[in-house]
């Protein structure tokens, strides 16, 4: 249970983060388009290379770009995760387009659905759950035994159907699915993407920008998973006011930038 000066310092977070994004999404619209998505592939470039490192893996800016820039012509054998990278990418893709579509809501099977991107090979065997528990996973807080995962994962399906859900703040929901999903871990392989990118779609939903959570902040990630959600919740507040001050800060200095002369014939 959080103390009273936690719970303080929480809803003084939410106000701050609030009156960001609020700023955030008032500048964004009349933002010029070709400047937003060239911001877009880097964030997103940005999003690859954190959540890699997040599961232990290092990626260039080049092998990022060359795998998910559709303008270069690259060559997969060259670059070893380059499916893995792809899949993420499709995967936050498939997220964003699922956000703005009013008519479907967010359920347990939209998590299911970003799995199947990320696994394709699981999803032809129908994404069976986890038989045993990994023996070298990068993740180390307690997660659901194998013949627990089925009521486990039905209890989240009803937790995030309940309006009750649904009336809390945007970002402690996220948090509290993320921190939920990841205590069950379905599978072995994917689940912590998975609740990543389900975590970014329901930003996305709400009108929020979405979170990177930075290599640097790998080992404080994995403890707030062993904790309680407030420890992820936190962490989450703190990624998408980043998001929303690290653009608004770019188009403001772009603003003040010196207009480029034009090189004589």
């Amino acid at each position: 249970m959080l103390r009273y000066k936690e719970t303080e310092d929480i809803d003084a977070r939410f106000v701050e983060v609030d009156r960001v994004c609020q700023a955030w999404r008032a500048r964004v619209g009349g933002v010029n388009a070709s400047m937003r998505a060239e911001y877009l592939l880097r964030y997103r470039i940005s999003l690859i290379h954190h959540d890699a490192a997040l599961e232990g893996e290092v990626l260039s800016y080049s092998e990022i770009k060359a795998a998910i820039d559709p303008t270069i012509i690259s060559d997969p054998s060259l670059i070893p995760a380059y499916d893995e990278i792809r899949r993420f990418n499709e995967a936050c893709d498939w997220a964003a387009e699922f956000a703005t579509n009013k008519k479907k809501p967010f359920k347990f099977d939209t998590l299911r659905d970003i799995y199947g991107i990320l696994s394709p090979e699981e999803k032809a065997k129908g994404l069976p759950y986890r038989k045993e528990n990994p023996l070298h996973r990068l993740y180390y807080h307690d997660i659901a035994s194998p013949e627990k995962i089925v009521p486990a994962l039905k209890k989240l399906s009803d937790w995030i159907d309940d309006p009750a859900s649904k009336q809390l703040h945007p970002i402690e929901r996220i948090a509290t699915m993320h921190a939920r999903f990841m205590a069950v871990f379905p599978w072995a392989k994917e689940s912590g993407r998975t609740a990543r990118v389900a975590s970014n779609l329901l930003l996305i939903e709400a009108g929020y920008p979405t979170a990177v959570i930075h290599s640097i902040d790998r080992q404080r990630y994995y403890e707030s998973l062993r904790g309680e959600a407030s420890g992820l919740l936190s962490l989450y507040l703190e990624a998408v006011q980043t998001s929303a001050e690290t653009e608004l800060r770019l188009y403001e200095e772009a603003e003040k930038a010196p207009p480029r002369k034009r090189k004589r014939a």
